[in-house]
């Protein structure tokens, strides 16, 4: 059973979202949320998050970004009344957005892509890097690497829990783990899942972590970027 959270400071949006999912969707199970700090507050992992924008205290970006720097990869779609500000949840990976009045058409199209999602990526292959260090072997699943540096002749991995070195050429690596990756610059590797935003020098990650983006390499990287967010189907607008 799908696990699904409605978040919006208007009650009667909130309802209206909750009765057409519900028709869309029968076995699923929705929690309301009139604000972004009670999502919070919840804990509660989530499958899809319909979350406005525009909320008092803390709007949907924050909220979201909060969510995101907890590590929590839920499909987060934003509503809103004002389709200028959803470009700001290409910063949060967004999967879609919805302009309220929200139409049940496009409702059931979002939701039907959402779920395509989360059964694709329950049903992908886990891809795994083997790497040796001084005391061990290691298998390790490349979707908890949050990006590699070069350290003299090691290669440094961030993963979501710890950090692990070992002794390796960047350029190996790179063809081991895969197009999800981009070489933002000679000494770091940094996977585009976790990226929360970037500007012409520096790539921001979800976890608060800062890699470098070579001066040289920043239209080449927005052009994968882009390509991965929508091959990837994190964001469709």
């Amino acid at each position: 059973m799908f696990q699904i959270a409605v978040c919006d400071d208007e009650k009667i949006i909130v309802r209206q979202i909750e009765d057409m999912i519900k028709d869309i969707l029968p076995n699923c199970n929705i929690s309301q949320y009139l604000s972004g700090g009670d999502l919070l507050e919840s804990y509660v992992k989530f499958d899809i998050i319909f979350l406005d924008i525009q909320m008092e205290n803390m709007s949907g970006i924050e909220t979201a970004k909060e969510l995101r720097n907890r590590g929590e990869d839920t499909i987060i779609i934003f509503i809103t009344g004002v389709k200028e500000y959803v470009f700001q949840a290409f910063d949060v990976a967004a999967f879609h957005y919805l302009v309220k009045p929200v139409r049940k058409e496009k409702l059931k199209e979002v939701i039907e892509r959402a779920i395509e999602k989360i059964n694709k990526n329950k049903g992908e292959e886990i891809h795994r890097l083997f790497i040796k260090t001084r005391d061990k072997s290691i298998s390790l699943n490349i979707n908890d690497i949050l990006f590699m540096e070069s350290e003299t002749r090691k290669i440094v991995v961030h993963t979501k829990r710890e950090i692990i070195k070992f002794y390796g050429v960047m350029s190996k690596v790179e063809e081991k783990v895969g197009s999800g990756f981009y070489r933002c610059h000679r000494g770091y590797l940094v996977n585009m899942e976790y990226i929360s935003e970037y500007d012409s020098e520096n790539i921001y990650l979800m976890n608060g972590d800062k890699v470098y983006l070579a001066r040289e390499k920043y239209q080449d990287f927005v052009k994968h970027y882009m390509r991965f967010l929508r091959n990837g189907g994190i964001f469709h607008v």
